[in-house]
């Protein structure tokens, strides 16, 4: 059964798509050309969070992380989308920047570790 976000994740998230970081409107541009049919979206309220990208078909999350991020204050927040059934992929603003081809070589590892449906 579908879960649905409160309002304010909702109303959240759609503010954030419209003042995405360079970062953020990279990566979405890898997304849509490189993996056009695992129908990313963007700014995803998933459990008690807001993910920067989810394929919901995938059960994939992708997060392009700034400095404000770290593994410690991010375990109960991945925790939630853990249990959602989401994995999650994490990379960090430079690396979106300067190294595609290598964020995208990483993506399409795990994808093809759990293939899309037809």
């Amino acid at each position: 059964m579908k879960k649905n976000p409160p309002p304010l994740a909702i109303k959240r998230a759609r503010e954030m798509r419209r003042n995405p970081t360079e970062a953020e409107k990279s990566m979405w541009r890898l997304l849509r050309m490189a993996f056009p049919r695992a129908r990313f979206r963007r700014q995803v309220p998933i459990a008690h969070a807001i993910v920067d990208f989810a394929s919901h078909s995938l059960r994939l999350v992708i997060e392009v992380d700034g400095g404000q991020h770290s593994p410690e204050a991010d375990r109960w927040r991945d925790a939630q989308i853990n249990n959602e059934g989401y994995r999650i992929l994490r990379f960090w603003n430079n690396d979106v920047m300067e190294n595609a081809e290598g964020v995208a070589r990483i993506i399409a590892a795990n994808m093809n570790a759990h293939s899309l449906p037809p």
